[in-house]
């Protein structure tokens, strides 16, 4: 199980640390390699809606007949989950409403019962071990740790019946190490189904001029070259939402990454002032103003971000509008601190079932967004096809006919022509022609 991966090998990155190149060409959309995950986790909110061993979204799942919450598609996936599920299931009953251990504590509590019954290297191993991913326990800050030793006392409350836990430093480290590698498992429409770890995809450095991407097959990691590669050339990935100016970017990746990103775009900033653009007036804008309204833009993001889960959606949505109205004395409606708040009215829009108003966000988000991402992009694809999907429900065929065949062209390349989201996609677009 040790030893290659056919096309990439390990390497020493300079100024990067370890890392991935490709020992062959690879043309855009081609496969460079599969990982099945380590360990993985659907989110607590996606139960019902989801199979808990292989992620397959279908009706009529079957629930576990003892905590009647984990669901799966059949008895072949109930009893594939069980060593997992069990580390779970009595517990739940047992604290009913008071079982709430984060989505990062049951992932941990998973991969400590996998490392008890490890015998070899797992097939997600190939090239680095799990216990060799990268951890920054001694660089994160006071808040991280106490959210961290909130989830280790979490462990010990829900999971010490099933598992001899590790020391407690073992544990921070583990954590740490979670935190840096793990996945955020994404759905077509890029809403969170799940967390997991991928040893061997964790080896791949950040760049925000990407080489590949990860997209996900159930709960296998399939990476995707985004641009023609030749032999040698590193396998590179973005961390972090590439929509952003470089300052943001970079400010992002020293929170959760605790390292600033030396890339071409980082050092020439080139598309900084088209991401920044500002209303035209006969007379420019002062300097001041603009730097005064990127900081009441960015507050206004963070406040938003703090208060989505208790205000109402009607609240939140005035809030986008204010802040909207406010911003759009300045900037202009390409700039990308508009589109983020565009882009969240939307969010609150389709929570209100209101289509008509999720659109026409979405319409003004779409146009800036095919430029300012990266080709092959996930977030315009996942844009187009709620705008196709919305369109379609509301009899609109010709229009939402018109953009699923967009989002279908990016995830050709994203995420291979036969994955499954392009098949049910297909079907989507043909059932509507008439």
């Amino acid at each position: 199980m040790t030893g290659n991966i056919e096309g990439v090998e390990r390497f020493d990155s300079p100024g990067r640390g370890r890392g991935l190149r490709v020992t062959r060409a690879f043309k855009v959309g081609e496969l460079l390699f599969s990982c099945q995950a380590y360990s993985y986790v659907l989110s607590v909110k996606e139960r019902g809606y989801y199979c808990e061993c292989c992620f397959t979204r279908k009706e009529g799942l079957a629930r576990c007949g003892k905590c009647r919450k984990a669901c799966y598609c059949n008895v072949k996936c109930q009893k594939a989950d069980w060593a997992m599920h069990k580390l779970e299931c009595s517990a739940m009953t047992a604290f009913g409403e008071n079982w709430c251990p984060s989505e990062m504590t049951r992932l941990v509590a998973r991969i400590l019962a996998k490392k008890k019954t490890q015998k070899e290297r797992s097939a997600s191993e190939k090239i680095l071990l799990i216990g060799e991913m990268q951890s920054h326990v001694e660089d994160e800050d006071n808040e991280k740790r106490e959210m961290q030793e909130g989830d280790v006392a979490a462990l010990h409350r829900f999971y010490s019946k099933h598992l001899d836990l590790p020391d407690h430093k073992d544990l921070l480290t583990l954590f740490s190490q979670v935190a840096c590698n793990g996945f955020t498992i994404e759905d077509d429409e890029l809403s969170h189904m799940g967390t997991a770890v991928y040893p061997d995809v964790a080896l791949i450095n950040h760049s925000c001029l990407p080489s590949v991407i990860v997209t996900y097959n159930g709960t296998t990691a399939d990476v995707r070259a985004v641009r023609d590669m030749k032999p040698g050339d590193e396998v590179l990935i973005s961390y972090i939402d590439l929509l952003y100016p470089t300052d943001d970017r970079n400010n992002r990746l020293r929170e959760s990454y605790y390292f600033t990103c030396d890339c071409q775009e980082c050092k020439t900033k080139s598309k900084d002032k088209v991401k920044l653009r500002v209303r035209k007036r006969s007379e420019p804008i002062e300097p001041e103003v603009v730097n005064n309204m990127v900081r009441y833009a960015r507050k206004t993001i963070r406040e938003f971000r703090f208060l989505k889960n208790m205000k109402t959606p009607s609240e939140l949505l005035e809030m986008c509008e204010q802040s909207l109205e406010e911003m759009g004395a300045v900037f202009d409606d390409s700039n990308v601190y508009m589109l983020h708040m565009m882009y969240q009215a939307m969010g609150v829009c389709l929570y209100m079932e209101d289509p008509v108003g999720a659109i026409r966000y979405g319409e003004k988000v779409i146009g800036s967004y095919s430029k300012l991402y990266p080709a092959h992009s996930l977030n315009v694809s996942s844009m187009y096809l709620k705008l196709g999907r919305l369109n379609m429900g509301l009899e609109k065929n010709s229009l939402g006919i018109s953009a699923l065949k967009k989002a279908i062209a990016i995830m050709e390349v994203t995420h291979g022509k036969n994955h499954f989201y392009l098949k049910e996609l297909r079907k989507e677009a043909k059932l509507t022609k008439n």
